[in-house]
């Protein structure tokens, strides 16, 4: 009767007064979708997986922070932390927090709260900005003298309760750390009070607060940097499934000291403690991934667009099916970092390639993957200890022991799914879901908790489970403050019918999170005496013909619901407490599952990505080679096939000059090649007939002529720091894309200094990518053999009848060099330019052409060398990757003879004697 007559809505009205104000309603069906951190216990509120927002604790609200967590700092600061006392409270309520320090730093001030991150600086990365809103925190520590340059950095998500150690040496330009802290998207970061110390900064310290301008800074002690606190902590609160951890960072001691500083500094914001062995834990080095830098990242747009932050035309929006927070986080953070490890990369495309073929599979994961919650910030949530008990905590621990029935009640479907599998990932993820402990935990909460208790979305709905959750009898004064609110509740619905026969309206019983249970009138063809509602309806909102209100007797009512409530909360808090303690060391095997849901959900995006475009399964070799290749993202945003174009690059032929007019598809072209790297070594199938690649350790891009206002850098400048970061960083395994260089000074320098950094690219084992107008630099093919020439082909039209020519881009590559002329005076020709200057820019550019083409010359000699070194490259790749039989073996190497002698023939040379 209680769910029948009362009717739910998500409400935000909060006017006082008994006028009446238009208020659109809001979606009711779509939850909140913000998680309340409690500043006591750091434990989020009723709302952190529901969207019920409702709390029944007294005290002021708190403010919240850009990742929609509250966090509050308590006055009463452990002596042993703050070396001044000052009780002032700063507040930032700007958008760009600035440098602030802790209670542990002197002279500080405490603040009123953690500081906002918006990543709105020009200087972050495009990645800086996610639906979810950024909820980590990094730990950075330095060394010092002979040591600078070794970057110790820790991090801990407070969605997701394990900590991320990394210890690397880094370069002068600190990339790898400016990298990593990017990837992360970080809301507050830390580091030593010596690094920060006005007028003696140290250049990282200047670098991370220069590219992360939007990020709060929080400078600690350096005393709270200690490797050997950090190792307790982490023999402490390590789960004893991680525990091998501790072998590889018991002498990384940098790593250790971020770790020590950031759990204590953890405790003292959220006021609560994690538990014993209950945090996963793991050290990841730089080596494991390839390195994208944040500047490359923008430029191919992976998961931001440039144009429209909210715009889903980016790599992630193209591959990103999944069903759950988990799995999209993954794919982020795998789109990011790429790997490369070969092995790891095949795995996962057998597991792929099993899901297509296997459409009971996939199908059946899909649809038992799409009901799992976030595992891992239930898991949060769970493993954490208040300091204090509110009502507030005590609704939000009983939430979550509902949403973890919920998830191991889904455990079982998974098993089912997977039991038939055949490739060794999703064997590995079914062994780990047999774990007997997932059955043991339900078993316990079983005991306590309500059967037919279950996850819910609406406040209202959860409001019922949470109240009902712990079964009768356990607790006798439980059941008397239930019964109590059932009596109040149906006394509610009582008071509703009563003034709706009372006033002959028609009018139901409503509640919102907002504002409780109040009234709600439709008037269709119905008319308000005077047009106006009786005095004894208080708190009027309007929306057209609907009406909603209360009374004062109904706010009692609800005053008096709220009580029974908090009665039930806090004597159903007891006994959840109980059975938390007794599940608590079995809880780690939620790591198991929360691995297994998030990698599935990942891959079955991958998969499903596959069943929208036509893709191919990508090969790993010493080439890149791809077969009719596309451009992913273009293609999803096309809806139609686009020209698709073939790449070859080896290392034989090692650097690829494009030229080309402008609009001739150029800068496509490169990003494809790229965007398709990255979607091989993240395990994807890619969009071609046939991919083949180099795992690539490092991308990197150099993209745009944009001025920097922020640095006073202009368009040559950021041409040059772009182009001197590549030529500090880059590896014979790297993947270099460069769109254009040297356009923002006159041509001579332009030229010189393009010339030059392809000497020393060139030079490197590297496969580049160069695209550029500057013709000139095709003369490097006939210097170096390993530099081949490519152009995007135009057709040339003329009307029937009419004096002007069109140009027709084909968006085609083809070999050689483009002989393409003065396609920018044609550009210009498209537009509103006196045609007096056209001419005479024609007849000037015609005479620097003619100039330049008659120092051109072919050498005989260079061409039969290039000629040699092509055919020693083609055997040299033959020998290492042919999978022929003998006789398909004998006819390609006939081949590649024929092909050397005709370019021999081409050359003007004599052809090899036959012995």
């Amino acid at each position: 009767m209680f769910r029948s007559s009362t009717e739910e809505i998500a409400s935000t009205d909060t006017t006082e007064s008994g006028q009446s104000s238009d208020v659109t309603p809001v979606d009711r069906s779509a939850p909140n979708g913000t998680t309340s951190y409690n500043p006591v216990s750091g434990s989020p509120g009723s709302s952190s997986l529901d969207g019920d927002s409702t709390h029944y604790s007294s005290g002021p609200s708190l403010p919240r922070t850009a990742a929609g967590h509250s966090f509050q700092f308590v006055n009463t600061n452990p002596p042993h932390l703050a070396s001044t006392s000052d009780s002032s409270s700063l507040r930032n309520r700007g958008g760009t927090p600035k440098f602030r320090k802790t209670p542990g730093s002197a002279g500080a001030a405490h603040p009123g709260q953690t500081p906002r991150s918006d990543h709105t600086a020009p200087t972050s990365c495009s990645s800086a900005t996610t639906p979810s809103g950024a909820s980590v925190i990094v730990a950075l520590v330095e060394g010092r003298g002979l040591a600078r340059g070794e970057i110790g950095m820790a991090s801990l998500n407070l969605k997701c309760p394990e900590l991320v150690l990394s210890q690397f040496a880094d370069t002068g330009t600190y990339a790898k750390v400016i990298t990593k802290v990017h990837i992360l998207l970080p809301m507050e970061i830390l580091m030593p009070d010596t690094a920060s110390e006005k007028g003696k900064g140290t250049k990282l310290f200047s670098l991370i607060t220069e590219n992360f301008q939007g990020v709060a800074f929080t400078a600690i002690q350096r005393k709270y940097f200690n490797e050997k606190k950090g190792l307790e902590y982490i023999q402490q609160l390590c789960a004893p499934e991680f525990s091998t951890v501790l072998m590889e960072v018991q002498a990384k001691y940098y790593c250790l000291a971020s770790a020590a500083a950031l759990l204590k500094y953890l405790e003292f914001i959220q006021n609560s403690v994690y538990a014993t062995k209950s945090l996963k834990v793991s050290f990841k080095g730089s080596e494991q991934t390839a390195m994208i830098d944040s500047a490359s990242a923008s430029n191919m747009e992976l998961v931001v667009n440039n144009r429209d932050h909210r715009s889903d035309h980016t790599l992630l929006g193209v591959l990103n099916h999944t069903k759950t927070p988990g799995g999209a986080r993954r794919l982020r953070s795998n789109i990011l970092e790429p790997l490369v490890d070969v092995d790891t990369i095949n795995i996962r495309l057998d597991a792929i390639e099993e899901m297509l073929q296997n459409e009971e599979l996939f199908f059946g994961l899909r649809n038992a993957i799409g009901h799992f919650l976030d595992i891992d910030q239930l898991l949060s949530v769970l493993v954490q200890v208040p300091k204090q008990e509110t009502v507030m905590i005590a609704e939000a621990k009983i939430t979550h022991v509902i949403q973890l029935k919920h998830t191991l009640d889904l455990v079982p479907q998974l098993r089912v799914v997977l039991k038939n599998c055949n490739t060794a990932l999703l064997k590995a993820y079914r062994t780990s879901l047999e774990d007997s402990r997932f059955d043991m935990i339900l078993k316990q909460i079983h005991t306590v908790v309500n059967d037919d208790t279950t996850y819910l979305k609406g406040s209202l709905n959860m409001r019922m489970q949470k109240c009902y959750a712990v079964r009768p009898n356990i607790n006798e004064f439980l059941d008397i403050a239930r019964r109590a609110y059932t009596e109040i509740v149906d006394d509610i619905a009582g008071l509703v019918n009563q003034t709706a026969e009372k006033y002959g309206f028609p009018m139901r019983t409503s509640f919102s999170t907002a504002r409780g249970f109040f009234i709600q009138m439709k008037l269709e063809g119905m008319f308000l005496p005077e047009g106006k509602l009786p005095p004894e309806f208080i708190k009027v909102t309007r929306h057209k013909d609907n009406y909603g209100f209360t009374t004062t007797d109904l706010m009692k009512m609800n005053d008096r619901c709220d009580e029974a409530l908090r009665e039930i909360f806090h004597m159903s808090y007891v006994v959840i407490c109980q059975l938390l303690s007794t599940i608590r060391e079995h809880i780690h095997c939620l790591y198991k599952l929360s691995d297994a849901v998030s990698m599935l959900d990942m891959l079955l995006s991958l998969a499903n990505a596959c069943t929208l475009s036509d893709y191919v399964r990508p090969e790993f070799t010493d080439t890149l080679a791809l077969k009719q290749g596309r451009h992913p993202i273009l293609e999803r945003m096309a809806g139609q096939q686009l020209v698709s174009n073939n790449c070859y690059v080896s290392e034989g032929s090692n650097f690829v000059i494009i030229t080309g007019p402008n609009m001739s598809g150029k800068s496509t072209y490169l990003k494809q090649v790229a965007l398709c790297q990255i979607m091989a070594q993240i395990g994807s199938f890619v969009p071609a007939e046939y991919a083949s690649f180099r795992v690539a350790d490092q991308i990197f891009t150099r993209i745009g002529v944009d001025d920097d206002f922020e640095t006073s850098s202009s368009t040559f400048m950021l041409e040059m720091k772009e182009i001197s970061y590549i030529i500090h960083n880059v590896s014979d395994r790297s993947l270099i894309i460069i769109d254009e260089l040297g356009r923002g000074t006159s041509a001579e320098e332009g030229i010189g200094m393009c010339h030059s950094v392809c000497e020393f690219l060139l030079n490197l084992k590297a496969f580049t990518l160069f695209a550029t107008h500057y013709l000139e630099l095709c003369q490097l093919e006939s210097l170096y053999p390993n530099v081949e020439n490519q152009h995007m082909q135009v057709q040339h039209t003329r009307a029937r009848g009419a004096g002007t020519e069109s140009v027709v881009y084909t968006h085609l590559l083809s070999q050689g060099c483009s002989e393409e002329r003065h396609y920018g005076l044609r550009a210009a020709e498209m537009t509103s330019f006196p045609s007096s200057i056209i001419q005479e820019a024609k007849e000037f550019a015609a005479k620097v052409s003619k100039q330049l083409l008659a120092k051109r010359k072919s050498d005989p000699e260079i061409e039969r060398q290039r000629a040699l070194y092509c055919l020693a490259t083609r055997l040299l790749q033959t020998a290492r990757n042919s999978r022929l039989d003998p006789d398909s073996l004998r006819m390609y190497l006939k081949g590649l003879r024929r092909q050397y002698d005709a370019e021999l023939e081409a050359a003007g040379l004599p052809g090899p004697v036959d012995s």
